[in-house]
């Protein structure tokens, strides 16, 4: 299976949730890509729409990303998208595929900065002490970015509720398990939001 995916993240006019989640659910299972998840922010930056898609080949990736952006009406919703943001990514290679299902009540999304030339230091570092992060909490995935000016990786977590993200947090941190030997030299920057599944979401 293929392991590309992308994130469009709408920044959305206030009280257009509910019709840009009609949209999201209508438009964003294509023949070229498979919706995983959609959410919506709930903590940091508010009135974000994060879409999460699969694709089989890159032709396919291409040919949905040209849709997208030409077509001028993102997932049928355009008239109440205020900006857009579409991030390409490619899974961890030791990660399994990521697939819909039951998973939390709370996403945990966190986009880090990776020093220059650091990218596979940070994939080794990642699969050496995952085994005993995930024996506290699952991840659901962890992909590096194909596109844009910096190196980054995007890795979600999900919880059932906040307060539970905070107790496995720092159960990992306290156990010694977390964040993994020499992970955080290699990183530059950290961006974290919470976002709650919508009602349509296959991964919730």
């Amino acid at each position: 299976m293929s392991r590309l995916h992308d994130v469009v993240t709408l920044t959305i006019e206030m009280g257009s949730m509910n019709a840009v989640f009609d949209g999201i659910q209508t438009h964003a299972d294509t023949e070229h890509a498979t919706l995983l998840g959609c959410w919506y922010s709930d903590i940091g930056a508010l009135n974000k729409v994060m879409v999460l898609r699969r694709y089989d080949s890159e032709a396919a990736l291409i040919t949905e990303r040209q849709q997208l952006l030409l077509g001028g009406n993102p997932f049928g919703c355009g008239k109440h998208v205020t900006d857009i943001q579409i991030d390409t990514y490619a899974l961890f290679p030791f990660l399994p595929a990521i697939a819909p299902g039951k998973r939390g009540n709370v996403y945990e999304m966190r986009v880090y900065g990776i020093k220059q030339g650091c990218l596979q230091k940070v994939i080794d570092a990642w699969q050496q002490a995952l085994p005993e992060r995930e024996a506290r909490s699952p991840l659901l995935g962890a992909m590096y970015a194909l596109d844009g000016q910096v190196s980054r990786f995007l890795n979600i977590w999900p919880y059932e509720s906040l307060n539970e993200r905070s107790r496995l947090r720092a159960l990992a941190v306290s156990d010694g398990v977390w964040p993994p030997k020499g992970g955080p030299a290699l990183l530059t920057t950290l961006e974290s939001s919470i976002y709650l599944p919508a009602p349509f979401s296959p991964l919730c």
